[in-house]
This record gives structure tokens, C-alpha cells and sequence, in this order.
């Protein structure tokens, strides 16, 4: 079975145009994306999602405050580009219904992941964020330098190399969120799509995720024997 795998940027229209490409020119009959239930469900009815208090001391305070600093984050670069973060998988999913086609959920539930994080993350990766977000602050600039992104487009998908270079340093500063948003959400994906191969053989799937996964998901599968 074919398996295509196809590199986003949740606030770059690029990855919206190339979404639409991919499903014209591909004609897949699955098209997986990178999401669970409970974000499919909040993208398409435009809710931001309450949680209780409850569910906060379930998923740990970490987890529930790094998810409401990304989302911020999200949101306001999206405003700067003037693309909603989430626009191309809920292009996806729309196409996938205006097309007929079968839709897969196959991430990680969000819930598990910021557990997960809550529990991992480390006091010395705490230090570095507030020391990263520090210099995100006060010295903009020299961050971006430091980083490698002086000349990266929000607009556009970044090239695989500047990828590499962002999960590389991930791994080497967050060791432990690298482990927990990253490759063990690889893995995961990895397997559904795997499932999904068993149970339908002949069919094409197209799988839309974050550049970030892209990488780590083609290892995984090269490993194993699944025509791509």
C-alpha cells in the first residue's frame, strides 16, 4: 500500500495549497491526519475548549500550561500571517468530506500526551524554557540568530534542513519533550498507520502532520515493509 506522507506548518497557507495539490493530483481514498478525536471535533466547530479544573490535575499543571503558552503563541503568529493554526487539517477534513473520502485520526489523544509531559518534564528543561522564553523577551534577535531562522518565512513550510536543525536542538535541550511530543507521538502515528495498512491493503493513504514529524515517521516506516 501507498503511503504518502506530507510535511505542514499549522499557520503557513503554503501547507493549505499543497494539501489541496496532494489530494487532486494523489486521488488517495484515506487521508490521515494529525489529530485525535477531541481536537478534530474543537477544530471543526471552531470551540477553543473549555476544560475543568478536574481534567487540569489530570493532564498536570506542566502539561496544561505549556498547551495554553503554545496556543498563544499560535495564535498570534497565525493573526501575523493571517491563517488560523489548524487551517490545512481542517482543509484536510473538509476535502476528505467534499471528496468522499475516509478520514483517520491517528494521533496520540491530546489528553495522554500532556500527561505525559507533565510527568517527564524535568527541573532542568523547566530551567531552560524560562531561560529561552527570557531571551525570546528581551533579546529577540540574537535568539533568532542563535537558532538558525533569521531568514524563515512563517508564510511557508520550513526546508528540511532548518527542521533537523529545530528537532536536533529540541532533543539536545528537552531531551524529555522531545521523548514525549515528538517521537513517542512518531511512533504512534506510526502504528495507526500500520493498522490501517493491515485492515486496507489496497488503498492509498495521504498522511498530513507537523513538518516536525515528518523525519522521524519515514524512519520508522522505512524499518518496516510497507511500499511507500
Amino acid at each position: 500500500m501507498d503511503i504518502k506522507i506530507i510535511g505542514t506548518s499549522h499557520i503557513a497557507k503554503q501547507s493549505i495549497d499543497e494539501i489541496k495539490k496532494a489530494i487532486e493530483e494523489e486521488k488517495p481514498e484515506i487521508i490521515a491526519v494529525e489529530l485525535d478525536i477531541q481536537r478534530a471535533s474543537a477544530l471543526l466547530q471552531q470551540q477553543k475548549g473549555k476544560i475543568s479544573f478536574k481534567e487540569i490535575i489530570q493532564i498536570g499543571i506542566k502539561g496544561y500550561l505549556f498547551a495554553k503558552i503554545g496556543q498563544y503563541i499560535q495564535q498570534k503568529l497565525g493573526k501575523l500571517v493571517g491563517v488560523a493554526p489548524g487551517s490545512e487539517m481542517k482543509t484536510a477534513l473538509q476535502l476528505a468530506h467534499k471528496n468522499k473520502l475516509e478520514v483517520a485520526l491517528i494521533d496520540q489523544p491530546i489528553d495522554i500526551t500532556l500527561k505525559n509531559f507533565s510527568k517527564k518534564l524535568t527541573w532542568k528543561e523547566k530551567g531552560r524554557f524560562i531561560l529561552d522564553i527570557f531571551k525570546g523577551i528581551f533579546f529577540p534577535k540574537k535568539q533568532i540568530k542563535e537558532i538558525g531562522l533569521e531568514n524563515f518565512d512563517l508564510r511557508t513550510v520550513p526546508e528540511k534542513e532548518i527542521v533537523s536543525k529545530m528537532i536536533k536542538q529540541i532533543k539536545t535541550r528537552y531531551p524529555n519533550v522531545y521523548d514525549t511530543l515528538i517521537h513517542d507521538r512518531n511512533k504512534y502515528m506510526v502504528k495507526k498507520l500500520i493498522d490501517i495498512t493491515k485492515n486496507h491493503p489496497e488503498k492509498k493513504i495521504i498522511a498530513i502532520v507537523g513538518a516536525g514529524h515528518v523525519e522521524g515517521m519515514n524512519r520508522l516506516l522505512s524499518k518496516i515493509d510497507v511500499v511507500r
